[in-house]
């Protein structure tokens, strides 16, 4: 088959740019032909063994000044924020809603032209969708949750949304809430859905033969934590760094070897930073944005992974850290209680810092990391792998052509 990927964002620093990326790379491994479409406001130099066309956007005004080749002169919005935008679809006008509608209509109509795919995989329920409608090919489109969040947040974009959600061929959802949700928002019919829970890469984030040390000496750090408390993700609202730096405190204060290792960025930063030093913090260490290969390194030198989520559609980073033979405890919220349990963690109410510190505490001193460890990678693959996800995929994919 020849697929046409579509995303609204670049695919490194989203989950839904690290899940077109997956995508595409084990298409290509099951012999496929696969072209993406991705948005950037940097030109990315990765050789992928697939083609690419990247909507080119303004990362400041000094960009669009240099009249560099750009296709927008503003950067990317997002849903919440992204290391490389903190630009939002809510902040940007209703002139620059139908210059973006446009350049994702028009790249599409000429890749499709160029490529002629047997059908499109567009990236959530908001704008791609739209534009595969506009280019005559089948299309199926997987719902990542904060384009959920975009529908309630910003009526601009309900035609469409929803023109693009009724006319998909099937759409793929992440997790059970993420699934409901879009049956009562789109108010579609059940037949049109599937439950597909996202995957990983399981040859990437498995257990390293790496060192506490020799990790955070490539972080430019020159400590060897005993105990070491993970978190990758975001710094926005709604992944509950506050909650984990606050939890932090407590944990420290009964267990003073701990570590915390945050690796991520985004507008929280800052206030982050700010908020650890209010509480006399000097064992969390800000990581900043961090390679694959590097986070995967982290989880596996970590004795527990935290997701303090308020909201978490899937939760690629807990299947992650599980894959790389981490205990994981997350909050009750959204995909997270689809696979966190006691045998590979625990789960804890959103927004309860005493709880999440009693949680992190029980696991570092029951030392869970070698009992628990083995069975939430074994676990995580035979749940979880990208090579079951995509099966599924690709049979969605078959479906529909032969219709």
């Amino acid at each position: 088959m020849k697929i046409l990927l579509i995303n609204h964002f670049p695919l490194q620093g989203s989950g839904s740019g690290i899940y077109t990326l997956n995508i595409a790379q084990e298409l290509i491994k099951e012999g496929h032909i696969v072209f993406v479409i991705d948005i950037d406001c940097e030109y990315d130099s990765t050789n992928y063994p697939f083609q690419k066309k990247t909507i080119m956007c303004a990362k400041t005004n000094l960009n669009h000044d240099l009249n560099l080749n750009l296709d927008l002169n503003f950067n990317f919005p997002c849903f919440t924020t992204h290391p490389r935008s903190l630009n939002t679809y809510y902040n940007i006008t209703n002139d620059q809603i139908k210059e973006y509608v446009q350049i994702f209509i028009k790249v599409t109509k000429e890749v499709v032209a160029d490529f002629k795919p047997d059908i499109i995989h567009a990236q959530h329920l908001w704008i791609t969708p739209y534009a595969a409608l506009k280019s005559n090919v089948p299309y199926v489109v997987t719902v990542h949750g904060t384009d959920l969040m975009g529908f309630k947040k910003d009526r601009r974009y309900h035609k469409y949304a929803l023109e693009g959600a009724n006319n998909a061929a099937k759409i793929i959802t992440i997790s059970r809430q993420v699934h409901n949700d879009t049956l009562r928002l789109y108010k579609l019919p059940e037949e049109k859905m599937k439950l597909n829970p996202n995957g990983f890469d399981d040859d990437m984030f498995r257990p390293k033969n790496i060192t506490k040390k020799e990790i955070f000496k490539k972080f430019g750090l020159n400590i060897i934590p005993e105990k070491l408390v993970s978190f990758v993700g975001k710094f926005t609202n709604f992944k509950g760094i506050d909650i984990l730096i606050k939890a932090a405190r407590i944990v420290t204060d009964e267990i003073p070897e701990v570590v915390f290792a945050l690796a991520g960025d985004g507008q929280l930063m800052a206030e982050m930073k700010q908020l650890s030093a209010e509480l006399k913090l000097n064992n969390v260490y800000f990581l900043g944005q961090q390679t694959q290969e590097d986070v995967a390194s982290l989880y596996s030198v970590a004795d527990v992974s935290v997701v303090p989520s308020r909201i978490e559609p899937f939760g690629l980073v807990a299947i992650e850290a599980l894959g790389c033979g981490t205990p994981v405890v997350a909050t009750n919220a959204g995909g997270l209680p689809d696979f966190v349990n006691n045998k590979v963690g625990q789960l804890i109410e959103m927004e309860d810092v005493d709880a999440l510190a009693k949680a992190i505490i029980e696991e570092l001193k029951n030392n869970t990391k070698l009992t628990k460890g083995k069975y939430a990678r074994e676990y995580a693959v035979e749940n979880y792998s990208w090579k079951k996800t995509l099966q599924n995929v690709i049979d969605i994919y078959k479906g529909v052509l032969e219709t």
